[in-house]
Order: C-alpha cells, then structure tokens, then sequence
C-alpha cells in the first residue's frame, strides 16, 4: 500500500490545476488519469479563459506559453441583422479581459510542469474503484499500465474526473440531488488552418442559427454553427460550411470571412447537469464530474479552475490548522459560482440561438438584443457575467 495526503482523480484542467496549487503548498498529491498522456494533451476542448483563471495560471507559474502564444481580448463583437455590434468588456468591466488559450495547452503546461517537479502523475490506470469515502482514512484502488495492481491510502479524495469519471459514481444513492437539462440544438465545431477574420470574437443571431468566429493562433480559426441534435456530421462538406458561415456571419458593410482548409469537424450536444451537494464525506468533486454548462458562455473550463482554486485553498487550509470550515464549506462556496454561471449560460443561449418553431421567441430575442447592444446598464450587466465571478480562495504557498 502507497500513502499520499491527497488523491486527485483525473489529469484534466481541474485535477492538475488542483495538483500545481498542492505543490506550491508543499501538500503531496497523486494524481491518476484513466486517458494516455497523448490524448490528455491532444483533447480539442474550449478556448476562452475568464479574466481569474489566466491570471490563476500567471500565480501558478504556468503561464510562459501563454503570454507568448494567447490573445487577449479586450471585447468582442455581436451581429444580427446584418449589423455589427461592438461590446467594450475591458471598459465597462474595470480592465477585465479575456484570454484565448486553448485547453489543451493548458494541460501541456501543467503536466510538463509536473514532470519538472517529479510528482507523481499516472496514466493509463485502469479499474480505479474508490473506498470509504466516508471514513477518516479512505482509499484508491487502480491498475497500472503495466498490469500491477496498487492501493493509494490518503488523506482526501479529489474527484477531477470529467462527467464520465468514476468519482460521482462512488457517492451512494439517496445522497445526490442532480437536475439536467437538454438543449434542442447542438454545435457543429469546425477547425480550419486559415488566420482569423477578426481580432475578437463575433457571436452572431442569424434566422438560419447561431454562429461564433474564434481563434486558435494567429493561423488557425475555430467556427461553431447551431445544427439540430440529431445532426448527421456527414452532410457538412466543407463547401456546405463555408457557405453556411458566410451567410451568418454576414454584415451589410462588406465585412468578408476568409476561407481555408478545414481540418477537424466534430458535433457537440449541449446540455445543463449540476450534482450537489459537491462533497461526500473524505471526497469532494470538482469540474464536470460535478457540473456540465453549454458552451456558449464558455464557462466550463473556468468553472473548474474556480472550483479547484477553493478546494485548494481548503485542503491546505486544513493541513496548515487542522481548521476544516472551508471543507465542510466547500460545496455550498462552489456551487453559488456554478449556479450563477449556469443562469448566465442558459440566458445567453437563448439569447443567440434561434427556435424556428417560434416566432414570437424570435421576436423577444431581438427586442433583448437591440436593449444589451443600446444601452449601457444592460451592456455592462452582460459584461460582468462573461467574464466571471472575482476570485474565491487563496494560492498558498509553503513557508
């Protein structure tokens, strides 16, 4: 039997944020990943961090790559109707921005990171069965990738998972509440190597669905088209997606969209999950083993660095004063952010995507689009959802 003060349970952005603000703490931690390190690292995931999460990462002194590769954006844009509508977020926000840097590079980071240090992170674990959660001294165990079977005894459970992980699964029945909902329509996501047609991001409400412009680098573009659930990924040649987002993207001042080789194409669901209460006795969730937003707001990533910068705060609260308020705390803090966060996607979603089937909806949404592109109240409302909640729980570092 291994012993470790804390296991974290999947090497995502949640479980290796939470293991880096560990480290720094001087906290042991294991984390264990069920994905290979290639395919951790090669998920094509979200692209835009809230204004707290960069300058988490800046604390966490995983930033390098991103200062010399990330855009940071200080607006973006909203088109309907033909019109081109600029939102001034860093104004009306008191300097607040967004960064767009790509998941993936952020869990390249932090696992390099880890691998500096000589911290123990595993991949390609297997059958990883968690055991008394509810006790003082609860236990994890995995299959390594060379076959050997390993007991992990700690301390605390981190449940970094993801909503397919075995973390929520190891909560028994009665004692989580969850609420779900699913959206009506989906997202065609598109990569393409072409650079982008703008400097920030355009959300555009078009009769034919919604449509987004983002970026990867300064060569790379990522598009995203409202589609039906059902969607056949097949019917979307390339031809038929460009033809698609000219006409969406669209403007009646000669704006054009620059076309290029398209590389990935992929369908995305959309749905709301929340599970709570986030804890369970010695385990304690984070991310979307606790939490699923759609993507339109963008707050899934920054949902996770959120929960973990609080649960890492706690745990070395205790280790630090034997005070566990913050633990005992921990799902009540976390859940008021991924509530708010929720409400916020959900309006925005509706905001932009367009219901065929009803016009009077269509109708409401441009009222509401023309009152958060007019006036100024609304505007910075909007604003102040986007880029996040300010920063709950503190980084701590050992003495």
């Amino acid at each position: 039997m291994e012993r470790t003060q804390v296991a974290v349970i999947g090497a995502g952005p949640a479980g290796l944020l939470l293991g880096r603000m560990l480290e720094l703490a001087g906290v042991d931690a294991v984390v264990l990943e069920h994905r290979s390190r290639a395919h951790v690292e090669g998920r094509i995931r979200a692209g835009m961090l809230e204004h707290r999460t960069a300058r988490l990462l800046e604390e966490l002194g995983l930033d390098e790559r991103m200062r010399r590769k990330a855009a940071v954006h200080h607006g973006f844009e909203m088109r309907f109707d033909g019109k081109r509508h600029q939102i001034p977020m860093a104004e009306l926000t008191g300097g607040c921005t967004a960064v767009m840097y790509s998941q993936q590079e952020i869990v390249t980071d932090a696992i390099a990171a880890r691998i500096a240090s000589g911290l123990p992170l595993e991949f390609d674990v297997d059958d990883v069965r968690l055991e008394g959660v509810d006790t003082g001294t609860p236990k994890v165990r995995y299959r390594t990738a060379d076959g050997s079977e390993r007991v992990l005894a700690c301390d605390f459970i981190a449940g970094c998972d993801g909503f397919h992980g075995v973390s929520r699964g190891a909560v028994p029945d009665g004692v989580l509440t969850t609420y779900r909902h699913d959206y009506p329509f989906a997202w065609l996501g598109v990569l393409a190597d072409v650079p982008p047609s703008t400097f920030e991001l355009i959300y555009a409400c078009h009769e034919r669905g919604f449509a987004l412009h983002s970026m990867r680098s300064s060569e790379v573009s990522r598009f995203y088209l409202q589609v039906a659930p059902d969607e056949d990924l097949a019917g979307w040649s390339d031809d038929r997606i460009w033809a698609e987002l000219q006409l969406r993207l669209g403007t009646d001042d000669g704006w054009t969209l620059a076309e290029g080789t398209v590389t990935q194409k992929s369908i995305t669901a959309m749905r709301s999950f929340v599970a709570e209460p986030m804890q369970y006795g010695r385990l304690f969730l984070a991310g979307d083993a606790a939490h699923i937003v759609p993507p339109t707001a963008a707050k899934g990533l920054n949902l996770a660095a959120a929960d973990v910068r609080l649960l890492a705060d706690a745990l070395c609260t205790w280790y630090e004063s034997g005070d566990r308020s913050a633990l005992d705390a921990y799902s009540d803090d976390a859940l008021r952010g991924v509530w708010r966060a929720q409400q916020f996607s959900r309006s925005m979603t509706a905001l932009l995507h367009h219901d065929p089937a009803s016009p009077m909806e269509w109708r409401l949404q441009h009222a509401e689009l023309e009152h958060v592109c007019t006036s100024e109240a609304a505007m910075k409302d909007f604003c102040d959802n986007y880029v996040g909640l300010p920063p709950a729980g503190r980084v701590h570092r050992r003495a």
